[in-house]
């Protein structure tokens, strides 16, 4: 579609107030309202994101439907008031993709994937409705109001994780907004800006740096991300705490038990979680790979034991871990032998893991842990 020509009419009542208020303005009366767009848009022939940008009554909305009129809405669909959200996808979709695809846009938080849609926060609300989305639709989709109900930073860190899986799912997908500051997070292929109707083809480019300040913290700290794990159980009082902050905002959190054992002992994370509005973009999972660089440096062996799909997806693609366990149930009756066999008895399926990365000794030795190995 080179060459947009688009004429958008409806009629108007004439009424005496209208009169009045055209006499008023000297604006000439008529019982039809008319806006029209005329420019070219030679989209790239092969494009996964597209943003259309512009201040409200630009027309974006308007020419977005004209241009793509069978695509799915994210803010027409239906949200039940006493299901789950998981409840609200297609019927078709299992949980584990349901669960992956959740994950996948930086809503991680099992917890609350069990609560209806209309108590979740705006920006659980946002990435929630891009899930759906990309679920309903396996051509294009696209999303209006893209990110205008939600907080900036909340916003380009979502639209970063949305990118990552528009990509990897090989979809289309076209965000419509009257914000500029998530180009670089959604890196579009290309951006359209309304009403001149100026198109703009960009390359995938790096998105903006995330650097975080990492410290080791008291307990107390949990109760900030207690409710957002996946596992509803208290922190273990001898677990080592450390927090992952963004411009002095704590986002993340992870912590470390010793797991003795009288011929090989080790270290074991006992907690990781980062929270809803920053999921997505790998904090998480980066927090927990430099803990694991810290206490590997003591030279004794660092595991994981994880039930989470995505978590577990993400370490299976790392060169910082190796599996040892597949996900199974393990218990005192296992038949497996060696270490894993101490995983204790769950009715989740997890999966173990072993830290195999690059260590840390010099920022272990700063942090204090004992028997630091360079």
């Amino acid at each position: 579609m080179p060459r947009v020509d688009l004429v958008v009419k409806s009629q108007v009542k004439i009424t005496p107030r209208l009169m009045q208020a055209c006499s008023m303005f000297e604006v000439p009366v008529s019982g039809e309202s008319s806006e029209s767009w005329a420019f070219n848009l030679d989209l790239p022939e092969d494009w996964s994101i597209g943003l259309v940008t512009g201040p409200s009554g630009a027309g974006k909305s308007t020419l977005m439907r004209a241009l793509f009129p069978d695509t799915a809405i994210a803010d027409e669909f239906d949200w039940p008031s006493d299901r789950a959200v998981i409840d609200a996808f297609p019927a078709a979709t299992s949980i584990k993709d349901v669960a992956a695809l959740l994950s996948s846009v930086g809503f991680s938080s099992p917890p609350a994937w069990l609560r209806p849609y209309h108590v979740l926060s705006m920006g659980q609300k946002f990435r929630v409705h891009v899930a759906r989305a990309l679920a309903e639709k396996t051509d294009l989709i696209v999303v209006d109001e893209f990110t205008s109900v939600v907080d900036r930073t909340v916003a380009q860190i979502g639209s970063a994780a949305i990118a990552r899986t528009v990509r990897a799912r090989k979809q289309k997908f076209v965000a419509v907004t009257c914000h500029n500051d998530v180009i670089d997070w959604l890196q579009p292929d290309w951006v359209l800006e309304m009403p001149q109707g100026f198109l703009t083809r960009r390359s995938v480019r790096r998105r903006p740096e995330i650097s975080l300040e990492i410290a080791r913290v008291d307990s107390k700290a949990w109760d900030l991300f207690r409710h957002h794990h996946y596992l509803d159980h208290e922190l273990n009082k001898a677990a080592a705490c450390f927090v992952a902050s963004w411009d002095s905002v704590s986002v993340a959190f992870a912590s470390v038990l010793a797991f003795p054992h009288p011929i090989a002992p080790s270290w074991r994370e006992h907690r990781t979680v980062c929270l809803p509005d920053y999921q997505g973009v790998g904090i998480g999972n980066a927090l927990s790979a430099y803990v694991a660089s810290l206490y590997a440096a003591t030279g004794k062996p660092y595991r994981s034991v994880t039930a989470h799909p995505s978590m577990i997806a993400h370490r299976n693609k790392s060169k910082l871990w190796a599996l040892e366990r597949l996900p199974s149930r393990v218990g005192p009756a296992s038949k497996t032998t060696g270490l894993s066999s101490l995983v204790p008895s769950t009715n989740r399926n997890t999966a173990s893991f072993l830290y195999i990365g690059s260590k840390n000794p010099e920022d272990a030795a700063r942090f204090g842990l004992g028997g630091v190995k360079k």
